[in-house]
């Protein structure tokens, strides 16, 4: 059998556990797609990598499938701007709120899809209505019992004590992060760093493009495929052309966290530069989950036009997990958004591991997924 060869790109998202987390993730994955395909995969250890990147090699023997596995690497800038202090956190999220609420726009963003526009809504009341709530009813009940500031001073302390933990349960605090870190870029762009590494990860990309490769894709997930158009404008800019077999794969995508920001005039030139190129875009986000943008044709929000050939699909999970192990509700809202990254309890053509130890290209593997009735 003639070898398969693949090179994959991955960017992540807004995550501080990088690409030790990632990697682990990845080999955990491997197993369960081998266990229910039946195929042997192996998956290397993790090395340096150029350009901020590290590599590991995943080999599918049973298929005679090699893909080079090149993580692009932007988590020690994560761990920068990531937000540790509740009180920080709370400062800088009233700043984020106010901003939106002068340059987001929200209506045309229900007009996309509502869930996201929850997801962005509900933090920050409960981060304040969980805590009084949590305060406020042990002080009523106990002073009923005991004197007033007696009561007041256990509340608080009740709450103090479980708030953290339920709010961490609803993702609150991530969130927040989340959206405060993505007001900044959309009011002031990536800032230096982050361009520079934007630059280097395109270079890398066009430097391995043209490689002994059958197939090359570029993946992204959540808020690594904001800055994947960014790439893909560099990209485009650096060499002209791209080859027939080279992709472009968004997982969960939220562009519109950006794009839909009025001030962020850096991201709608990016997204506007790459409406009269050819190039090959899959994106694959769940209706259910509340953080991304299911059937958002990135381009489009930006241009009436797009010379991309483009296939906005959903995963539907819920064909490929057993009930008790889908990811539905608001305390499984994270979990959901990383599902793209995992292999459910039977194998899906399109699932993260079969797009990139199988031997299918993603254009077969999409016509294998929808066969599926």
């Amino acid at each position: 059998m003639e070898k398969f060869k693949r090179k994959l790109f991955y960017l992540g998202g807004f995550d501080p556990r990088g690409v030790r987390f990632y990697h682990q993730m990845y080999r955990e994955q491997a197993e369960n797609y081998a266990r229910l395909s039946g195929e042997r995969v192996e998956v290397s250890a993790r090395r340096s990598g150029p350009a901020s990147s590290a590599l590991w090699t995943v080999t599918n023997h049973s298929a005679g499938v090699e893909t080079d596995y090149e993580f692009l690497r932007w988590e020690d800038l994560v761990g920068k701007v990531w937000i540790r202090n509740p009180l920080a956190l709370a400062w800088r999220s009233i700043a984020t709120y106010s901003a939106h609420a002068r340059h987001m726009q929200f209506l045309r963003m229900r007009k996309l899809r509502q869930g996201p526009v929850i997801t962005i809504l509900y933090p920050p009341l409960l981060a304040v209505l969980i805590p009084l709530a949590l305060a406020l009813i042990p002080t009523l009940l106990l002073s009923l019992l005991l004197p007033f500031w007696a009561s007041a001073l256990i509340g608080i302390a009740i709450s103090a004590l479980l708030s953290g933990r339920l709010l961490n349960k609803l993702i609150v605090p991530w969130l927040l992060r989340f959206m405060y870190y993505n007001h900044s870029v959309a009011a002031d762009g990536p800032g230096a760093e982050m361009d520079e590494r934007l630059d280097q990860f395109a270079a890398r990309i066009v430097e391995e493009m043209d490689g002994p490769y059958d197939e090359v894709i570029f993946a992204s997930h959540s808020n690594g495929t904001i800055y994947a158009m960014s790439v893909l404008r560099r990209i485009l800019e650096l060499r002209g052309t791209l080859p027939d077999n080279f992709t472009v794969l968004t997982l969960g995508q939220v562009v519109p966290v950006i794009a839909l920001r009025k001030d962020a005039r850096w991201y709608h030139a990016d997204l506007k530069a790459l409406d009269d190129k050819p190039f090959r875009l899959v994106d694959f986000s769940a209706p259910p989950d509340g953080a991304a943008y299911y059937d958002v044709h990135p381009i489009r929000l930006v241009s009436d036009r797009c010379a991309a050939r483009v296939d906005l699909l959903s995963p539907r999970f819920h064909l490929f997990y057993d009930p008790e192990n889908y990811h539905s509700g608001w305390s499984n809202k994270y979990e959901a958004h990383f599902d793209y990254l995992r292999v459910g309890d039977r194998l899906s053509p399109v699932d993260y591991v079969s797009l990139t130890a199988g031997r299918r290209t993603i254009d077969e593997a999409i016509a294998a997924f929808r066969m599926i009735p």
